[in-house]
C-alpha cells in the first residue's frame, strides 16, 4: 500500500519557458510527523509556505518560505515547548530526461548526482526541501526558558518549585547496610 505524497506540487500552469513566474499560498495539514520525537511538527500541524516557481532553461526554482509551530519538551525539566518555524528555501527542479532521446550537447554540471531533484512530469516534490528547512532549524536540546534549572536529580521536583534550602542527605551507600543497626547497647 502506498500513501499518497502530500508535498507533490503540480506546475502544470507553469509555461515552460523561462522567465514565466506563479505565486502560491499552500498549506499541508495531512502529513507524516516531521523533526525528532523530543520536538516535532506533528501530523495534524499546519505547514504554511509561500512558494514561488520559476521557469528556467534548466527546470522549474522553487522558492519557499515555510513556517510552521513544533512542540516537544524542555530537555531539562520535561515541561512542553512550542518552537516557531519560519525558514527559506530555494531549489532548482530539473525537467525529466528523455533518454531515447540525443543527449542535448549542454550536460548538467553537478558533482553529486543523489542532489540533482528532478520532476516527475509536471510534478515538483517539495517533501526534502520542506524537511530540509524545518528539522534542520529545529533546536538540539530545547528549553521552556534560557533560564530553566531543570529537575533535581534526587527527588525528579521542578528546582524552580524547591525551596532555596532544598538539599538531600547524602547517603553512602556502603553502609546502607547498617542502616537499621541498632549497636551491641540496645
Amino acid at each position: 500500500m502506498t500513501t499518497k505524497n502530500p508535498f507533490l506540487f503540480s506546475c502544470h500552469d507553469l509555461p515552460r519557458r523561462a522567465g514565466e513566474m506563479r505565486e502560491h499560498e499552500l498549506t499541508f495539514d495531512d502529513h507524516e510527523p516531521i523533526g525528532v520525537p523530543l520536538l516535532m511538527v506533528p501530523s495534524d500541524g499546519a505547514i504554511y509556505v509561500d512558494l514561488r516557481v520559476e521557469a528556467v532553461e534548466q527546470g522549474v526554482l522553487a522558492t519557499g518560505e515555510v513556517s510552521a509551530e513544533a512542540i516537544g519538551e524542555c530537555t531539562r525539566c520535561l515541561d512542553p515547548v512550542t518552537f516557531d518555524i519560519d525558514e527559506t528555501f530555494q531549489e532548482l527542479f530539473h525537467y525529466e530526461v528523455d533518454y531515447r532521446q540525443k543527449p542535448k550537447a549542454k550536460e548538467i554540471d553537478v558533482e553529486d548526482e543523489d542532489e540533482l531533484l528532478e520532476m516527475e512530469g509536471d510534478f515538483i516534490n517539495l517533501d526534502g526541501p520542506i524537511r530540509d528547512a524545518l528539522v534542520l532549524n529545529l533546536p538540539v536540546n530545547p528549553l521552556c526558558s534560557e533560564d530553566c534549572e531543570g529537575l533535581c536529580t534526587t527527588c525528579g521536583v521542578k528546582w524552580a518549585e524547591l525551596p532555596d534550602d532544598h538539599a538531600h542527605q547524602a547517603a553512602d551507600i556502603r553502609w546502607a547496610g547498617l542502616g537499621d543497626w541498632k549497636g551491641p547497647n540496645s
